[in-house]
């Protein structure tokens, strides 16, 4: 686990995550550059496009990923898909589970000893206190700068007794966001279980 208390990075590639409730604009950390690179490949092939939110808790994160959501006929199944590999964990402790943090879900420590990553699904955090206790736990490797409360209009919608959304809430789109020219970057923003779940 990297401890060094350096600044991080502030150039991480931008995402805009379109669902059925609104745009949720995040920026992927530069020092987890496996989950960086594999999200940023996933998105460009359009492979969460369709995909649902298909674990939803208030107070608590919002979870997507899992590409079996895009057949109604494997609901049962749900919160168990991938690609087909996990990734290696990338424990940082300055990356933290704060309001908006994306973070990697993964199978129980029973099955997964070693914290490895799905190589697709990813949960959101809506509050950070009650997701404080997954730090160390669970890799962070992103982070909302715009959007926090479509995290709350998700996760504030009806849910069945599995946490999945009465109401199917689809992922339309992850779209790369293309850095704007030099000339007035600044916004002023501080940018600062044997199914895959957050727990």
């Amino acid at each position: 686990m990297n401890t060094d208390t350096k600044s991080l990075t502030n150039d991480g590639p931008v995402f805009d995550i379109v669902t059925d409730l609104g745009t949720i604009r995040v920026r992927l950390y530069n020092e987890t550059p496996l989950h960086r690179d594999n999200f940023s490949k996933l998105a460009s092939e359009g492979f969460y496009d369709g995909i649902l939110f298909h674990r939803v808790i208030n107070g608590f994160m919002i979870q997507t990923g899992d590409p079996l959501t895009k057949d109604p006929s494997k609901a049962n199944l749900y919160g168990t898909g991938g690609p087909g590999y996990t990734l290696p964990a990338e424990f940082d402790s300055r990356l933290v589970h704060k309001k908006g943090a994306l973070a990697a879900a993964r199978r129980g420590d029973a099955a997964n000893p070693k914290k490895e990553s799905s190589g697709s699904q990813f949960y959101i955090v809506q509050d950070a206190e009650n997701c404080r206790h997954l730090d160390g736990e669970y890799t962070v490797f992103g982070e909302t700068i715009d959007g926090l409360d479509v995290i709350d209009s998700i996760a504030s919608v009806p849910t069945d007794r599995r946490d999945r959304p009465v109401t199917d809430i689809h992922i339309k789109s992850i779209k790369a966001v293309m850095p704007e020219a030099d000339t007035a970057d600044d916004t002023g923003k501080d940018p600062a279980g044997d199914t895959e779940n957050a727990d």
